[in-house]
């Protein structure tokens, strides 16, 4: 199993379009999208590029990819036009070769201080606060992929690859910054 890993898109059309890109260059079986698509939020400067409307045709293209979650950014009316289910606050995916569970949220609801109910070799995987990075709570490996559009604390754009037990996070430009193994 091969995945993506993004969060915090915000509506910028040309981050959606280099992580759709990135997905191909890593050949990935799945995009997983930890919430916040097409709004910028009251709280985030407007993106760049902010276009929602091409965001929802370039990841409508590609809905069969995609496993998403909600932000809180993420509203009924952001469904009615993506043809992909969104509105979930949490998710879980199953690496049966590794015996891994991917605890998936927003990271608003549920976070590294307030974990869902987990158990068993997990990651707990989350975004919302646009700060990439690992980090360890109650011994559940945490991980924030950044944001791929408005990233926080210095940070570069950034998305994780998942891939046989390991993440590796990248820059939006294709820049390898950090790899751990589990």
């Amino acid at each position: 199993m091969k995945l993506l890993i993004a969060s915090d898109i915000h509506g910028d059309a040309l981050c959606c379009e280099k992580m759709l890109e990135a997905a191909k260059k890593h050949g990935v079986q799945k995009i997983v999208i930890l919430g916040d698509i097409l709004y910028h939020g009251p709280r985030n400067d407007l993106p760049e590029n902010y276009a929602p409307k091409d965001v929802i045709s370039q990841l409508n293209a590609v809905s069969d990819k995609l496993i998403c979650v909600r932000g809180n950014c993420d509203t009924e009316v952001d469904q009615m036009v993506l043809n992909f289910p969104i509105l979930s606050t949490t998710g879980i995916i199953y690496d049966g070769e590794k015996d891994l569970t991917l605890h998936l949220s927003h990271g608003h609801l549920y976070s590294p201080d307030n974990l869902p109910p987990i158990s068993g070799h997990s990651v707990f995987l989350y975004g919302h606060t646009h700060l990439v990075g690992f980090s360890e709570k109650n011994g559940v490996v945490c991980l924030n992929p950044g944001s791929v559009s408005l990233p926080k604390g210095g940070n570069p754009k950034t998305y994780a690859v998942y891939s046989c037990g390991e993440f590796s996070i990248f820059t939006l430009d294709g820049e390898l910054k950090e790899v751990r193994s589990l």
